[in-house]
């Protein structure tokens, strides 16, 4: 099979193209044929690591967390898959040397979930870690649902920082799906045009408006909940549209990795601030969002590409260092690669 795969730390120059056999899953295991992966900032993140050169975990890494495909064999003790059911998968490369940047991978059966017949591999692909985040950054609050579904977040009003986003673009739809009012920030009119194509019910350009004093006219009570990707860049404009008992969920440092707080405002409004992370949020959280995630799948909820905010850009496997590049260069929208 053919396999994108590095061996040591540095830009994306050391991502390589090579022929590697399949491998055999083990028990509880399962060997999915990747169709399309899906490209994070993570996944750059991981290959630059701290400083190039540096030895990788294992003695050669294949990258990208997500992927959407077909079941192409189980290993023993896998109970609800079959050869030939559609799948996405997430966190492929977590721990592991094997993720989706290759024609055939092998993860654990938790790590792979159903993917409905009506969605394509694209979306699919799309899901994973920037869907998974989402939803774990929207069943924070204090009160609110730890599930989401239609209905669970009625009443409730959600400010998603950087609504063009992945990230963004996944918590405005799963918060629409479930019942909130959305609200978002964006840069830009083009992104804002995103935004407003995924579902958001109100858009603040906070370069060219009063970002505070828009929101405040959309909830004069505060906003419930803010998922945030930039903290420190938004701590006061947080402050002063959080709602008593108001939650951020905190999920990137983007714009700075440190923040100033006024600690007697945020006493006063009982605020939470909830930092996540993906990779140590824990089994039942990531099973949580995967059987949601599905669900909202298969309402329709969650479709990806320009006409639904979040344009697509896709490169085959073997350009798959342009896909890195592409994604550390802030690209709008989810990088993808096709493999199969």
């Amino acid at each position: 099979m053919r396999a994108i795969a590095y061996a040591q730390t540095g830009d994306s120059s050391v991502l390589q193209l090579l022929e590697r056999g399949i491998p055999t899953p083990g028990p509880g295991e399962v060997r999915v044929r990747i169709v399309v992966s899906g490209v994070n900032p993570t996944d750059w993140k991981a290959r630059a690591g701290a400083h190039a050169g540096r030895p990788t975990p294992f003695p050669e890494v294949v990258p990208n967390q997500d992927g959407a495909g077909v079941v192409d064999a189980v290993g023993d003790g896998v109970a609800g898959f079959a050869v030939g059911d559609r799948v996405w998968v997430f966190l492929a490369a977590h721990e592991r040397p094997t993720g989706t940047a290759q024609e055939f991978t092998v993860l654990p059966a938790s790590r792979v979930v159903h993917l409905p017949d009506a969605a394509g591999f694209e979306l699919g692909a799309s899901l994973g870690v920037p869907a998974m985040t989402a939803h774990r950054a929207l069943t924070v609050h204090e009160g609110g649902p730890e599930r989401l579904r239609p209905g669970a977040l009625d009443g409730h009003t959600v400010l998603v920082a950087g609504g063009a986003g992945a990230v963004g673009h996944a918590a405005i739809q799963l918060a629409r799906w479930s019942g909130a009012t959305v609200v978002t920030t964006v840069s830009s009119p083009g992104k804002a045009a995103l935004a407003t194509a995924a579902g958001a019910h109100h858009v603040v350009d906070y370069r060219a408006d009063d970002a505070a004093k828009a929101i405040r006219a959309v909830a004069p009570n505060g906003v419930d909940l803010v998922v945030e990707v930039s903290p420190a860049r938004n701590a006061e404009l947080n402050s002063r549209v959080i709602a008593n008992h108001g939650s951020i969920a905190v999920y990137a440092t983007d714009g700075g990795g440190e923040m100033r707080l006024d600690v007697r405002h945020h006493f006063a409004l009982n605020v939470r601030y909830q930092f996540l992370l993906l990779y140590t949020v824990g089994d039942a959280a990531l099973a949580a969002a995967a059987a949601d995630i599905s669900r909202a799948v298969a309402d329709g909820a969650l479709p990806v590409g320009e006409a639904a905010g979040l344009p697509l850009t896709r490169f085959p496997l073997e350009r798959a260092a342009e896909a890195h590049d592409a994604v550390e260069a802030g690209t709008v929208g989810k990088v993808l690669v096709d493999v199969g």
